[in-house]
This record gives structure tokens, C-alpha cells and sequence, in this order.
């Protein structure tokens, strides 16, 4: 995926994910390997704020697929 597009994925609806999703695309997209990018890519398409919100929160529990990249968001918090 072209920056420009995973830029505009990265922008959410809270002002609170925006920030959780631009620390790890700052700190953690560098070294995330092709497997978790795909997966965050795909988390951030499909996925509605409140539960992403949830999700980094410890408000509910992610679907497996996405736990260990949401695990890796939270490190940002």
C-alpha cells in the first residue's frame, strides 16, 4: 500500500486513536514484519473506532487475528 493511503487509513475518527495510530506508525512500522503490517492494514479498514477503542482500552478482547498487532499498538499509548 502506497504511504499516502496507509496516511489517510491512520487517521480515525477519535482524536485518541489517531494519535495510538501514528505512534505506531512511527515507532513500530519500521520493524513490523510484512505479516503484522498486512494484519494492521487490514484492522484499520475493517474495523469501527469504538471498537478499536475497546480494544487498546482492555475493554473487550480483539479477535485473535488482531491481537498481537493491537498488543503492539498499545505499547504507544
Amino acid at each position: 500500500m502506497e504511504e499516502g493511503k496507509l496516511r489517510w487509513l491512520l487517521r480515525r475518527g477519535m482524536k485518541e486513536l489517531d494519535v495510538l495510530t501514528e505512534r505506531y506508525y512511527a515507532h513500530r512500522w519500521p520493524v513490523a514484519t510484512e505479516a503484522e503490517r498486512a494484519i494492521f492494514i487490514q484492522m484499520l479498514q475493517t474495523t469501527e473506532d469504538p471498537d478499536l477503542w475497546a480494544w487498546a482500552m482492555g475493554y473487550e478482547q480483539p479477535p485473535e487475528i488482531y491481537a498481537d498487532v493491537v498488543k503492539q499498538l498499545c505499547r504507544y499509548y
